[in-house]
C-alpha cells in the first residue's frame, strides 16, 4: 500500500513518466517530505499533496521528524494506497524512508535522479575513476579524511556551510579549489568554483552540495609527501631508522619544552598551543619517516600501525570495551600493567626488564624504582626518603673531603633524589626541567639590566635578586 518515489533534484519536467503517472493517480494518497522543492511545490499545483513541513517545524530533533514522517506515511496507508515523494533519490539520504521500510518490507521503491547523480553529471566526473566518497554535512566524520574526490550534501543552513567548509579548508593542499552546487536540475542552477574560506554562506539550502577533487591534504596528505620525499630527495632516501634516532629524541624534547611554556588560565594560551601544534607536527614527521622506510621493505604501513595501537587500546580498556569494572584511574593503571604483562606472554628474568637504556636517566630511574616498588621494596612515606637523601650527601661530602669517589655518591645523591620526587608525586624530569627554565627566565633577565663581565659576585648576587623577585 506504499510507494516511495524520488523526484529527483529539479524540475517536475525532469520527472520520469512512470513515476509521474503514480504522482497523478487520483486514486493514491500523495504525502511529500517538503514543499521546498522544486517538482514537488510544482506538483501541489497540480493537485492534493500532504506535505510534512509542519513535522519538521515542531520536532526539536531530525530523528524526531523523520520518526513523525514515518508514521504519517504508514498511519495514511492504512486508509488507502499511498506515494511518498521525496527529493532526489529515497536510496540517499532519506533517513524517514528508512523507518517506513522497517515497518513495512513491503514497500515500494522508486529511484530517482540523486543530488550525487547531478553533481557528477556537472562536474563530469566518473565514480569509477578514482573512487567516491559521499558525506552528510550535518555529520562530517572526524578526522575528515578527503582521499578521494567527495560530495558533501545537507547543506542546508548558513552555518552548516560554514563549518563544512572549514573543516574542508583545513586538510585541503594549499590553493586547492572546491565546488560549490545549487539548485542542479532547476531553471537558475548556481555553480561556482572558489576555495573553501571564500565560499559565501547565503548558497545554503536544501539543494547545495560541495564536490571537493584535490590532491589529498591533512594527515593524508602528509603521508603521500613524505613517500614522495623518499623518492625524490637525495637527503631523504638517505635516511634509515638509525640516522633518524637523534632527530626522534630532539623532537620529542622539543615537544616537551612546547607543553611546559603552556600557560595556565581561564582561556586558551593560543600563541602556546600554535608551538604545540607545530612540535607536535615535527614529531609526526619522524613517525612517517619511519612508517615510509618500513613500507618499502614491505614490513608494515601507516595503516598496520594505527590497526596495531587500536587493538591495544581497546585491549587495555575492557571497562571502556568490555565488561570490566573499575573504580578509580589508579585501578586503571594497575589493569592496563597486568594486560601488558600478559601480552608479553613468559615472565621475563627481571622485573627490570624492558626499560628503555636510552631513556633519559631521570626518567629511567624513576621506571626502575616503581618496578621494584612492586614487589614492596619501597620507602613507605617521604620523610624515609628524605633520611635517606640526607645519609646519601653525607656520604658525598665524606668521598669530598678524603677525595674519594665523588661521582658515585654524586649518583647516589641524584638517585635518591629522584626517590622523593616519586613519593612527593613529582617527576624529577619535569621538575629539573622546570628549575632549569627558571633558572633560565632569570639569568635572562639579570642580562636585560646590562653586560654581566667585569661584575663582581655581590653585584650579580643583587642582580638575581632582582630577577628572582621580579
Amino acid at each position: 500500500m506504499i510507494t516511495v518515489v524520488g523526484v529527483g533534484p529539479g524540475d517536475l519536467d525532469r520527472v520520469s513518466p512512470s513515476v509521474l503517472d503514480l504522482l497523478q493517480d487520483p486514486g493514491r494518497t500523495i504525502i511529500a517530505r517538503t514543499n521546498r522543492h522544486p517538482a514537488l511545490a510544482q506538483l501541489a499545483e497540480r493537485r492534493e499533496v500532504v506535505f510534512c513541513d509542519d513535522l519538521y517545524d515542531s520536532a526539536t530533533t531530525f530523528e524526531e521528524a523523520y520518526s513523525s514522517i514515518a508514521g504519517r506515511v504508514v498511519e495514511a496507508a492504512g486508509v488507502g494506497p499511498v506515494v511518498y515523494a521525496v527529493p532526489g533519490s529515497p536510496l540517499i539520504g532519506e533517513f524517514a524512508v528508512r523507518q517506513i521500510l522497517a515497518s513495512d518490507p513491503e514497500v515500494t521503491i522508486v529511484p530517482g535522479e540523486s543530488f550525487v547523480d547531478a553533481v557528477l553529471a556537472r562536474v563530469g566526473y566518473d565514480p569509477m575513476d578514482r573512487g567516491l566518497q559521499v558525506l552528510n554535512g550535518h555529520h562530517l566524520p572526524d578526522p575528515l579524511v578527503l582521499d578521494k574526490p567527495t560530495v558533501i550534501g545537507s547543506l542546508d543552513r548558513p552555518e552548516v556551510l560554514a563549518e563544512a567548509c572549514a573543516r574542508v579548508s583545513r586538510v585541503l593542499a594549499e590553493g586547492a579549489e572546491v565546488f560549490v552546487l545549487a539548485d542542479l536540475g532547476s531553471a537558475s542552477p548556481t555553480v561556482a568554483v572558489t576555495h573553501p574560506d571564500r565560499v559565501d554562506s547565503s548558497l545554503a539550502g536544501l539543494r547545495t552540495s560541495l564536490f571537493v577533487d584535490a590532491p589529498p591534504g591533512g594527515l593524508i596528505g602528509a603521508v603521500a609527501t613524505m613517500r614522495q620525499l623518499r623518492e625524490e630527495c637525495p637527503w631523504d632516501r638517505e635516511q634509515t631508522h638509525k640516522s633518524l634516532v637523534k632527530n626522534l629524541v630532539e623532537e620529542c624534547f622539543e615537544l616537551v619544552d612546547a607543553i611546559e611554556r603552556l600557560e595556565d588560565g581561564d582561556s586558551p594560551d593560543w600563541p602556546g598551543y600554535a608551538a604545540v601544534e607545530d612540535e607536535l607536527g615535527d614529531l609526526l614527521l619522524q613517525v612517517l619517516f619511519h612508517e615510509a622506510i618500513a613500507r618499502e621493505s614491505g614490513i608494515f604501513d601507516i595503516d598496520h600501525v594505527a590497526e596495531v595501537l587500536r587493538q591495544k587500546l581497546v585491549r587495555r580498556h575492557p571497562h571502556v570495551f568490555g565488561e570490566a569494572e573499575v573504580d578509580s584511574a589508579a585501578e586503571v593503571k594497575k589493569n592496563w600493567d597486568r594486560i601488558k604483562e600478559e601480552e608479553a606472554g613468559e615472565s621475563s628474568a627481571s622485573l627490570l626488564d624492558g626499560i628503555p637504556a636510552g631513556m633519559p636517566s631521570l626518567h629511567r630511574a624513576s621506571k626502575v624504582q616503581n618496578r621494584a616498588a612492586k614487589v614492596g621494596f619501597d620507602w613507605e612515606e617521604p620523610a624515609q626518603v628524605m633520611e635517606k637523601v640526607r645519609e646519601e650527601l653525607a656520604e658525598l661530602e665524606e668521598a669530598m673531603a678524603e677525595s674519594g669517589d665523588t661521582s658515585s655518591e654524586l649518583g647516589d645523591v641524584l638517585f635518591s633524589l629522584v626517590n622523593l620526587a616519586r613519593h612527593l608525586g613529582d617527576d624529577a624530569e619535569l621538575v629539573l626541567r622546570g628549575a632549569t627554565r627558571r633558572f633560565e627566565d632569570r639569568f635572562r633577565h639579570m642580562e636585560s639590566e646590562g653586560p654581566l663581565d667585569g661584575l663582581d659576585i655581590d653585584q650579580l648576587n643583587k642582580r638575581w635578586e632582582r630577577a628572582k623577585n621580579g
